[in-house]
């Protein structure tokens, strides 16, 4: 098991509380809302819950990458060029919008359906990049266990072995299980920015496992910007399970209107005319309409 020499520290705390999102979806949105409104390179975490006739409707974007795994039941998503599939428990959709990408994100099966949905800012020679889409079902996630300790593998390296997703903003993205007892060590690189989101159980994270409390499900934890990695233990009596995600900090300007992310505030007045006009990457959406939205008659 890798070894870290100089854990990273919990910079920041943080519970994400329940709200009200798309059509009748229910997140809990951690980065993002006013209280961390970026952690470059990271735009957005939701951690989202919905049920049929809830979802996320016909919708753009533009200028960053959405990253969905699922963690329960499924979601059907559909694009304005024809892309379309379901994406069930375990699954992933990387999706790097780029100049432009209208889709809707529906439930797919009965009862709630639930998952993860991540931002991931491009860098400005990326932003107007062909949209491109990097799908992988939950058989082929690289995975690994050992000591008690499993990783899913969604992007970079833990535990000796690799995801063969690509990042256009170098990105490491872990889902760890960790068993009653175990602890992990991982190396993060010294140059990234990175965080924790705790989905199960109750873990203690740092160097230091007998002075620190452990920390509950659906906190994020940002941590500090000095350290080799992160030391994680599990003293509870039930799983622990949390994501670990660190990213390269592109350090430019940020220009946001909802779903467009840009670096200045005029290629964000050109975004909206060419989104209004069906310009400049938008083209299909003029006549588009999700089967979704045409189910629900509107």
């Amino acid at each position: 098991m890798s070894i870290v020499r100089e854990p990273r520290s919990i910079a920041r705390k943080f519970l994400a509380r329940p709200q009200q999102e798309g059509l009748g979806a229910v997140v809990r949105r951690s980065i993002g809302r006013f209280e961390i409104r970026y952690f470059d390179p990271f735009i957005v975490l939701d951690e989202f819950s919905v049920s049929a006739p809830a979802g996320f409707p016909d919708h753009p974007h533009r200028g960053f990458e959405t990253v969905t795994y699922m963690l329960q039941g499924a979601v059907t998503h559909e694009d304005f060029d024809g892309h379309k599939g379901t994406i069930k428990a375990g699954d992933l959709q990387w999706m790097t919008a780029g100049r432009g990408v209208v889709h809707s994100e529906m439930p797919a099966a009965e009862g709630i359906q639930k998952g993860l949905q991540l931002w991931i800012n491009l860098s400005s020679q990326h932003k107007m990049i062909q949209p491109r889409y990097q799908e992988i079902s939950s058989a082929n996630i690289s995975e690994a266990t050992k000591d008690g300790v499993k990783v899913r593998v969604i992007a970079g390296e833990a535990l000796g072995i690799k995801s063969t997703i690509h990042t256009k903003t170098p990105t490491i993205y872990l889902d760890f299980t960790l068993k009653p007892g175990s602890q992990i060590q991982q190396p993060i690189p010294k140059s990234y920015n990175s965080f924790v989101y705790i989905l199960e159980g109750e873990g203690i994270f740092g160097q230091d496992s007998r002075t620190n409390s452990p920390i509950s499900s659906h906190n994020l934890l940002l941590l500090s910007g000095f350290g080799d990695g992160i030391v994680a233990y599990n003293k509870g009596t039930k799983i622990l399970r949390f994501i670990l995600v660190g990213g390269e900090p592109l350090g430019e300007p940020i220009a946001q209107l909802g779903p467009f992310v840009m670096n200045t505030q005029e290629e964000i007045d050109q975004t909206i005319e060419d989104f209004e006009n069906y310009t400049n990457g938008f083209e299909k959406a003029r006549y588009w309409r999700s089967q979704a939205r045409v189910e629900l008659g509107y």
